[in-house]
């Protein structure tokens, strides 16, 4: 931390003694990062699409995670376990959750190679760093990376800063939370060369209990660009220590403690204090850039993620034999159980390059690029103290796994007429995975091998402030890591998906509106059903029918100078076309199944609307009223009513006030007001049922969101 300090220091002393010529050279012909072209869609791509500018970013940006920055895009839904957006958060978009939805940074490929999932909480406030964001809904573009199977978050950081500047952004909110950023930046030097460096440090207590937070981050850049070419390099990382909140609140706990917390709870007396998840991971991205022309552009990256981290548990009364340990013995008696502290680790290295060729002529737009990747990851556990003893070696499981990807797409987009367009998309990807093991099922090894050819297709109209499109894309993707801990019966197959969307919108100087529609078609979706796997585990299995299709509506008006709004609303039905049940039987043994025709896909919820009001009573005020409503979600896909998320409406209230004088060029002061109505709510849980005593009784566990809270951000540009 010491040596990021100091770079700090360099940097903004380089700032204040730097003298910039800020006017605009032929040297910033190449900003525009060639990766962003080739992973993001166009203004006349035939894709659902949402654009989120750097200005809008740093309006909301006061310390939660970016799933947060996303909540008022169409069809989203977020949660978070600490229930305040800090530390550990989770995000659905059109009900498909983050394990397929594919986020690149700059390009390269974010997802968890073997979860698939995104955890932001490992690049604390990286939104601070983000220049734009494109969410794309649906299959969407080509992308780098895991399969795109509901939605696409393309990120970019890779912008340039033609002027020096420094800021100092810092807010305070309930629940003891902080964010302290320091960002400084040289701007152009020479017209050549660029350096912007972040450091970052976000603290919460949580809502939940003990939902402690403790995250810091760095992010260096640097640059040389000329007109023709740009070389960059960029490294970040995000540092985490967070208290596990993941077991959620009970049913009956929820109505009178619902901040309970039952993690470290195994321990008598008080909870364990550092029953924590701890990570580390540091990003390196090259990239090339580089103009042969006015027409053809071409990109290369390289880059290599290192990522290492535990979380740790306290166990009671566990025996030493579930970890091949040897039992102490005391007075000739052998001591078979002991509490123990036990740490779960991950050490995992991610490394690969990315490439893209584009050709840009008068009527068409040619991109050609792939990526190609390695993932290796060491899963190992150790028992780092037992109350009556403990033997050395204490590491009870250490086992591997290796995945690696090539892909390669074609996309060209033409000018048919004079109104018409027409886009294609081939992507050829190829994965290999292999699993030498499981902790609960350690002699079970994996080896898989899958080739996904995913076509897309579409047309554009667009004429006088009309765009309509309508597209057809293919999507697949390869199964997690947990899919495959079963045996080689129960192995799961790709999961396919055929996605049907359509749009229309007009825009004129005072208004936007936009309306979608789109079918999308799976086959054999994986979803939880309640059956047990070989090694006593639920497990997911392939359904073969099961669809999404809706409608969202989105609008954009200036009512007058001093009054704008946004709002959009989605409607859907998802569904299961035939769903069986496995439901645990513990009076006879084994499982007992129940068979449900066309029910609502879990998590999943009919209704998603959002909706912001903004007042301009004088030039640097701004008052903000922010909407969000969400429909009941099931839990399961049994469509239980016993078994729900009920619906939520949250309003929120924020207030900005700039000014500017002598050197400094802005200051911001932000006052937010979240859930001013005090809705208690909750937009994650889980449910299982058993048989006992002939009784089906069934446990639903939530994960709580806090009631009403404030946050005040105070902003400093120089």
């Amino acid at each position: 931390m010491k040596s990021i300090c100091t770079a700090i220091a360099l940097l903004v002393s380089i700032f204040a003694n730097s003298q910039q010529n800020s006017k605009k050279t032929d040297s910033i012909l190449l900003l525009e990062s060639v990766e962003v072209i080739a992973t993001r869609a166009g203004e006349l791509a035939p894709f659902s699409i949402t654009n989120i500018s750097e200005k809008v970013i740093a309006k909301i940006n006061l310390g939660q995670d970016l799933p947060f920055i996303l909540n008022q895009s169409p069809s989203v839904v977020v949660n978070a376990d600490a229930g305040n957006g800090v530390g550990y958060t989770g995000i659905r978009i059109r009900g498909t959750d983050a394990t397929r939805i594919n986020v690149t940074l700059n390009g390269i490929p974010f997802n968890d190679a073997e979860s698939q999932g995104t955890f932001f909480v490992d690049l604390p406030d990286f939104s601070s760093s983000i220049s734009s964001i494109q969410l794309q809904r649906g299959v969407g573009t080509s992308s780098n990376g895991t399969g795109s199977f509901g939605a696409s978050i393309n990120i970019s950081t890779n912008t340039v800063h033609v002027n020096p500047y420094a800021e100092l952004n810092n807010s305070y909110g309930t629940f003891n939370t902080w964010k302290n950023t320091i960002k400084a930046g040289s701007g152009l030097i020479g017209n050549h060369f660029t350096v912007d460096a972040r450091l970052s440090s976000i603290n919460s207590d949580g809502y939940i209990d003990r939902a402690k937070s403790d995250l810091q981050s760095f992010y260096f850049s640097t640059a040389y660009i000329n007109s023709k070419s740009s070389l960059r390099f960029n490294l970040f990382t995000g540092n985490e220590k967070t208290y596990q909140a993941w077991y959620g609140v009970s049913e009956s706990d929820l109505k009178k403690n619902r901040t309970i917390n039952y993690a470290g709870m195994e321990k008598s007396g008080h909870p364990y204090e550092n029953e924590t998840d701890n990570y580390e991971q540091n990003h390196y991205q090259f990239f090339f850039n580089h103009n042969f022309g006015k027409k053809l552009k071409f990109n290369t990256a390289a880059f290599y993620v290192k990522g290492a981290g535990f979380y740790e548990q306290y166990k009671a009364n566990n025996a030493y034999a579930t970890y091949n340990l040897q039992a102490p013995i005391y007075g000739g008696v052998s001591i078979s159980h002991s509490d123990m502290v036990r740490q779960l680790w991950l050490d995992n290295d991610f490394y690969g390059s990315i490439f893209s060729f584009n050709y840009k002529g008068k009527i068409s737009e040619f991109t050609m690029g792939g990526t190609w990747n390695n993932y290796s990851g060491n899963h190992f556990g150790e028992i780092i103290w037992a109350e009556k003893g403990l033997s050395l070696p204490a590491r009870w499981y250490n086992l591997d796994a290796k995945k690696d990807e090539f892909s390669v797409y074609l996309k060209e987009q033409s000018l048919i007429g004079k109104y018409f367009s027409v886009f294609y998309d081939l992507q050829f990807r190829k994965v290999d995975y292999t699993i030498n093991g499981f902790r609960n099922n350690p002699d079970l090894i994996v080896k898989n091998k899958y080739n996904f050819f995913n076509p897309k297709a579409g047309l554009t109209f667009s004429k006088n402030n009309w765009l309509s499109y309508f597209s057809i894309s293919r999507g697949q993707k390869e199964p997690n890591r947990e899919d495959f801990e079963a045996t080689s019966n129960q192995s799961p197959k790709a999961e396919k998906l055929t996605d049907f969307e359509f749009g229309i919108s007009n825009k004129k100087s005072n208004y936007y509106w936009k309306a979608t529609a789109y079918f999308m078609n799976y086959k054999d979706q994986l979803v939880l059903t309640g059956k047990i796997n070989d090694v006593g585990a639920y497990t997911r299995t392939n359904i073969p029918i099961s669809y999404r299709t809706g409608i969202e509506l989105e609008a954009t008006s200036v009512i007058k100078p001093w009054i704008n709004a946004t709002s959009n609303i989605s409607f859907s039905k998802n569904k299961i076309e035939n769903f069986t049940e496995y439901i645990d039987d513990y009076d006879n043994g084994g499982q007992q199944t129940k068979n449900y025709a066309l029910t609502d896909i879990a998590f999943s919820p009919n209704i998603v609307g959002g909706a912001t009001i903004n007042l301009i009573p004088m030039k640097d005020v701004e008052f903000s009223l922010i909407s969000k409503y969400v429909s009941n979600q099931f839990l399961d896909n049994t469509q239980n009513e016993n078994r729900k998320l009920n619906a939520f409406y949250t309003q929120d209230a924020r207030m900005t006030y700039s000014i500017s004088k002598g050197k400094l060029k802005e200051a911001k002061i932000i006052l937010l007001a979240a859930n001013i109505f005090n809705k208690l709510y909750e937009p994650n849980g889980y449910t299982f049922s058993y048989l006992y005593n002939q009784k089906l009784t069934t446990e639903n566990y939530y994960y709580p969101m806090a009631g009403i809270n404030f946050s005040i951000g105070v902003n400093l540009k120089f």
